[in-house]
């Protein structure tokens, strides 16, 4: 049987339960070995416990009291952009070495989109998910930035109301911060912008986004074809995103004005429509949101764990 690493999730809610069903159906490197909450009648503890996964609802003080706390590398936070920075104290004050996949927007660590910049993290002791906005539409605005460049990058994220729990209302701001901040770190553009929906309809939509670039004038069929590998590309981790249709082009003769950009510029205008349908493990199928962010999640553990292990065995 080949080895696999230990790994805990902190916040037992939907997204950290969600990402527990995921590791124990999918983890060819990582194990879970442990779930943590702060509601002790929450529906993940008591599935990880009826799994026979050590739990604790005592937060990450009670997951360093466990007794396999000494054994786990990996630990995955998914609660809040503020509990993370906490957590992260708390948990390298016991074990410097840990490595902390964080599924908030707290952004303490480098941001890490997998298809666009996994590999240049894998050393890293903290590592930032950016956020399901970012998961879904960083890699078009990369895509159009392997081509062109790309002055502005704006992104419009349209998620189920349903689909958004206390963790995701109360970081509507910095889902922003970060995500602005990451179109231009990891995606390319020179100016990024954010912007999320809470969609309230009844039934519950799937997620859909919008990502819309200016960039240098460029072949647009080669930016189309570099959109499309790069959709096939994040396919391979989320089976339920795709391009809603095709890309659209604009170019724009008229100098505009950008704030943050500079000069007043011309260009291309390109625009890319997206849906994020969810594989449907714990979450509903509506709530693709959550599920591109665990899905994003243990790819990057996933790469991490291949390399530790090589390293290990070498």
């Amino acid at each position: 049987m080949t080895r696999k690493l230990k790994a805990a999730i902190i916040g037992s809610g939907n997204i950290g339960t969600d990402l527990m069903i995921k590791i124990l159906r999918h983890g060819k490197h990582i194990e879970i070995a442990a779930m943590v909450g702060i509601d002790p009648a929450s529906d993940g503890l008591a599935r990880a416990a009826r799994m026979g996964l050590a739990i604790t609802h005592e937060g990450v003080e009670g997951l360093v009291r466990l007794p396999v706390f000494s054994e786990i590398d990996f630990v995955f936070d998914a609660t809040s952009a503020s509990a993370h920075v906490k957590n992260d104290a708390i948990l390298r004050s016991h074990k410097a070495d840990i490595r902390m996949i964080d599924l908030t927007p707290a952004a303490i660590g480098p941001y890490c989109i997998p298809v666009v910049n996994g590999d240049e993290h894998l050393d890293a002791l903290n590592l930032n998910m950016v956020t399901c906005g970012g998961q879904a539409t960083i890699p078009m605005v990369a895509a159009v930035s392997r081509v062109a460049k790309v002055h502005y990058g704006e992104i419009v994220a349209s998620i189920a109301s349903k689909s958004a729990g206390p963790g995701t209302r109360a970081n509507i701001d910095e889902f922003t911060e970060t995500t602005s901040k990451a179109i231009e770190v990891v995606g390319g553009a020179d100016k990024g912008k954010a912007i999320i929906i809470m969609n309230p309809a009844e039934p519950p939509l799937i997620m859909r986004d919008t990502v819309y670039t200016l960039s240098q004038p460029a072949n647009e069929e080669a930016i189309a074809a570099s959109v499309e590998r790069m959709a096939a590309a994040v396919q391979a981790y989320v089976p339920g995103y795709r391009l809603k249709q095709k890309v659209q082009f604009e170019r724009i003769d008229t100098p505009i004005r950008i704030p943050g950009v500079g000069d007043a510029i011309t260009g291309l205008k390109t625009s890319i429509f997206l849906e994020v349908e969810g594989a449907a493990h714990y979450l509903p199928a509506y709530a693709g949101n959550l599920d591109i962010m665990t899905s994003a999640g243990l790819r990057t553990a996933e790469q991490m764990a291949a390399r530790m292990l090589a390293a290990a065995a070498a």
